[in-house]
């Protein structure tokens, strides 16, 4: 098959292109951006060509395939209907690889992708997989039973999806410009669920995810006692994180990662059940944990002098919060600081006391103007940068040009955290203090 992937340098879009390329169709993509993108990667190293304008006439045996951040009225998209293409959406043309190979899907509101590359490392090493993480990482074989697969729930996506497998990491109110109410995401995650054919693998110490009501085959784990899989005697210090786990009441290992945080505990949770379903040697699963360094743009860090700069996906309140707890246990006697761009202005407004209670626990805030290529600022009036930044103590605005303000944290941990493209204040800072 040949496809013509719109928004192909979007972290989604580009896992999809390596994943169908490695499968053996051809792949060309077009994006707006001519900007370097950490998802290129992947890309270039299949030769993937790139347009960044008009100029690619595909033929008609091409199927046009469409980025969630593409709206109808953009002008490439104009132009490919009028060749009368085949045109399929996103969440469609993944939903059918489901339906193609044995899918392991790993949902959530925060933790998908970490969880997804732990499972797909493990279960790549031993039985072999395919997979498509949220980090731009995507690889296929045709030979392949196994699909693991990061199912989004912006926009009810992951309803096109139907696994075998499904792990659900934690439920919280998030895209609230596509659901009403967290009643609403829950009751979508069932349906998820109800859909998945043979297990359900739950975080037990998440209030909403309880809520899920199922006849499925479930399994449980957190750090709670009534959980089929359990985290104990953890030990969370400046080189990662140790704790024993127990399967049903027996001990199963003691785990050591070189992670931070106790929702990355709790991520390792659900990949050890995924794995012992698969009947995976506790041995092997034990090594890759600790070999395991994390997702891409998921507390990457950089040290530059006495300057340790942390490149982070996080952008809802929640994840925040788990990037400031990291980076608090790995270095407890640094200052913290926050460099945050918010992304669309919904999530702004919806969460604007909660962005206040997190950033305000960072030693300063600096907060750069809001993000968003599908909502129209007019329709959030008053939602700015500036009237998050005025309700925060510690906080002052920041962009690429003033990025020098940092000079002033030398000796700190500098916390750059958006899911939007913030690497080139990021890559300037670097620039400086070098």
């Amino acid at each position: 098959m040949k496809y013509y992937l719109i928004g192909i340098k979007g972290s989604g879009m580009s896992a999809l292109a390596s994943l169908l390329h490695d499968l053996g169709n051809k792949i060309v993509g077009y994006d707006d951006s001519i900007e370097y993108k950490f998802t290129l990667e992947g890309l270039n190293k299949r030769n993937i060509k790139i347009y960044h304008d008009d100029s690619f006439i595909p033929d008609e045996d091409f199927i046009v395939c469409f980025s969630n951040a593409i709206s109808d009225s953009h002008k490439e998209i104009q132009r490919l209907k009028k060749l009368n293409l085949q045109m399929i959406k996103y969440q469609d043309l993944i939903g059918s690889l489901t339906k193609q190979f044995e899918t392991i899907s790993v949902s959530g509101t925060h933790g998908k992708t970490t969880t997804s590359l732990m499972i797909s490392s493990i279960i790549d090493s031993t039985l072999g997989c395919n997979y498509f993480v949220g980090d731009g990482r995507g690889h296929g074989d045709i030979n392949n039973k196994l699909f693991v697969l990061e199912s989004c729930e912006y926009n009810k996506h992951f309803l096109s999806y139907y696994p075998k497998n499904l792990v659900v990491t934690n439920i919280d109110l998030e895209h609230t410009e596509c659901y009403k109410d967290i009643d609403d995401i829950i009751d979508n995650f069932n349906i998820l669920v109800n859909q998945t054919s043979d297990n359900v693998i739950l975080c037990g110490d998440d209030q909403n995810v309880l809520k899920i009501k199922t006849d499925k085959n479930k399994y449980y784990y957190g750090f709670n006692d009534n959980n089929d899989l359990i985290a104990k005697n953890v030990i969370m210090d400046e080189t990662g994180s140790t704790f024993d786990v127990y399967f049903k009441g027996e001990f199963f290992d003691k785990i050591h990662l070189n992670l931070y945080g106790k929702h990355m505990i709790l991520n390792s949770l659900a990949c050890i059940l995924v794995c012992i379903l698969y009947k995976i040697d506790k041995a092997i699963i034990k090594d890759k944990l600790n070999e395991f360094t994390g997702a891409t743009r998921r507390f990457n860090e950089t040290i530059i002098n006495d300057t340790i700069i942390v490149d982070d996906y996080a952008h809802h309140p929640t994840e925040i919060n788990a990037t400031y707890d990291s980076a608090k246990q790995k270095y407890p006697n640094k200052k913290l600081v926050a460099v945050f761009l918010p992304n669309t202005y919904s999530r702004t407004k919806d969460f604007m006391e909660d962005f206040k209670d997190v950033l305000s626990k960072f030693d300063k805030a600096y907060i750069m103007d809001i993000k968003c290529d599908r909502e129209d600022p007019k329709d959030y009036p008053g939602i700015t940068s500036d009237t998050l930044i005025s309700k925060i103590t510690n906080a002052e605005k920041i962009s690429i040009d003033s990025v020098n303000k940092l000079l002033n944290y030398k000796d700190s941990v500098i916390c750059f955290m958006s899911c939007a493209n913030i690497t080139p204040i990021i890559e300037e800072f670097k620039n400086i203090i070098k």
